[in-house]
């Protein structure tokens, strides 16, 4: 005797099998689309970091005098974050963080690291790049790297496949405005920068890179980006892009010089923007786009006491050194055709150490067994419905590992600490910084965030509750990653690789 199952088979489709048919292929490619289910294959990735770059500095933020045709594409074609942060508002740290999806104090890297430094990124630590290797990335750098200029600590040992890049800033150099005017020979001049090489792989290719040079840095590094894309077309790649302008001094190739209406300032965001257009073009040709994801943003806000050499923090208070939200607070693009919404806007806080856990996930590796403070964010990025921050809060420490601020959800919590201020005072101009002063908070000062953006109206004696919250909030991070403030070490800090002889 048949089954009433195998006569349900037998007899023909029903009314509801169809609609139960339709409602699994919808299901499937919406889930797809969104991210529930895993691609098929590996997808490329690529970070395009800027460096030193303002909140205000590219049309789809704000800015009405450059032009940034791609950026805005990025933005129309993917998802705008409007609040995405950095770990800290200065070079190095805020590169550990990216790389490695931890607090840069865990890490053991502090501020902008110099030249010949004794320290840098601990080769034991686990990069972007390391993680996917688990799955036959290819993996490369171009550009700025500033987490160890000793052969230990290049990208060559920690992932990357390919380098060629600048091992610092583009201002640690002997021509710096700063020093130019001094004799050659000068033991200041010497001492504080010794020079500035390119290096393609673990080798200098050029020991001093002049003027000239650093002007076709920008474009060097993304046709160095185009090529690897072309070469790596048939297999999974991970390419960080890590510009080192607009960080002053500020250089750009004769095609952009003159063309934005900002100044010096506005023509280097306009040929990043170019190098944004070519990689783009890139992933196009080579028929990829539906399997990359690119990610573009900044490591701080912008350096106010530059002025017009400067960028713009746009409705955000103060900039780069800072923990207010225009040091912390960066321009934050993604773009993945099929799986991010187009002109999608997010308003949720992300962090640039959820970008490693995110992409683990998405590269389907596994994640590294030291611990991390990132989470994965791909619901917020995809624009899942509801979709919510993971953290709890996010913490920011500055300085010699003071911890400064504290942001949950809608509330920001200023701790007591001095800091440096351009506010009332006289920027600098022509490549030659202004002075800051420095301002001293005296008591927690607590900011919401979804009606002040800019940080003006202090709302500690208004919310007593919350203030008592994020201080607890605070306690429990100091405990686990110190704070010098506080004379508290912590008990979850892992030490920063050290060089004898770099």
């Amino acid at each position: 005797m048949k089954t009433s199952s195998m006569r349900i088979g037998l007899s023909g489709p029903k009314p509801w099998f169809g609609a139960l048919l339709l409602a699994i292929v919808t299901w499937a490619v919406t889930g797809y689309s969104r991210g529930l289910i895993p691609a098929a294959t590996p997808p490329n990735i690529i970070i395009i970091f800027a460096d030193d770059m303002g909140y205000g500095d590219a049309g789809v933020y704000g800015a009405k005098d450059i032009a940034t045709p791609n950026l805005d594409r990025l933005a129309a074609e993917g998802v705008r974050f409007t609040r995405f942060y950095v770990a800290q508002p200065v070079c190095s740290a805020s590169r550990a963080a990216l790389l490695t999806g931890c607090y840069p104090n865990r890490v053991g890297i502090q501020g902008a690291l110099g030249p010949k430094a004794k320290v840098g990124l601990n080769p034991q630590e686990i990069t972007i790049a390391e993680a996917l290797k688990q799955k036959n990335y290819a993996t490369a750098i171009f550009g700025k790297w500033h987490l160890g200029d000793a052969p230990q600590f290049l990208p060559v040992r920690q992932g990357f496949d390919e380098y060629y890049g600048l091992p610092y800033s583009n201002d640690m150099w002997p021509f710096h405005p700063a020093f130019v005017n001094l004799p050659a020979d000068s033991p200041k001049r010497k001492q504080n920068y010794p020079d500035l090489p390119m290096i393609e792989g673990d080798r200098a290719v050029n020991p001093q890179v002049t003027a000239e040079a650093q002007a076709q840095m920008t474009t060097q590094y993304a046709e160095r980006a185009v090529r690897f894309i072309e070469r790596n077309r048939d297999r999974p790649f991970f390419l960080y892009l890590a510009h080192n302008m607009p960080h002053v001094p500020l250089f750009v190739s004769e095609k952009f010089r003159g063309k934005s209406g900002r100044g010096l300032y506005g023509d280097v965001i306009m040929e990043i923007d170019w190098s944004v257009g070519e990689v783009l073009a890139a992933l196009k040709k080579q028929r990829l786009e539906e399997n990359t994801l690119v990610i573009f943003t900044s490591d701080n806000g912008p350096w106010l006491s530059y002025g017009h050499h400067g960028g713009s923090a746009g409705p955000l208070r103060e900039g780069k050194g800072t923990v207010w939200e225009g040091g912390v607070r960066e321009p934050a693009l993604m773009r993945w055709p099929g799986r991010i919404p187009a002109g999608s806007v997010c308003h949720e806080p992300a962090m640039t150490i959820d970008l490693l856990p995110t992409i683990a996930k998405l590269a389907g590796v596994a994640l590294p067994t030291n611990k991390i403070d990132g989470l994965d964010i791909w619901p917020l990025i995809s624009g899942q419905p509801g979709a919510k921050s993971p953290h709890e809060a996010y913490y920011f420490w500055y300085a010699n590992n003071e911890l400064q601020a504290v942001m949950s959800g809608r509330w920001k919590l200023m701790l007591p600490h001095t800091y440096r201020s351009m506010e009332g005072q006289t920027p600098g101009r022509d490549g030659m910084p202004g002075n800051y002063k420095q301002v001293k908070i005296e008591s927690p000062q607590l900011y919401d965030l979804e009606t002040d953006i800019g940080e003006r109206t202090d709302l500690a004696a208004r919310h007593p509750r919350e203030v008592e919250r994020l201080l607890a909030l605070a306690e429990k991070a100091r405990a686990e990653l110190g704070d010098s403030l506080a004379k508290t070490k912590g008990t979850g800090t892992r030490p920063a690789g050290r060089s004898d002889s770099p």
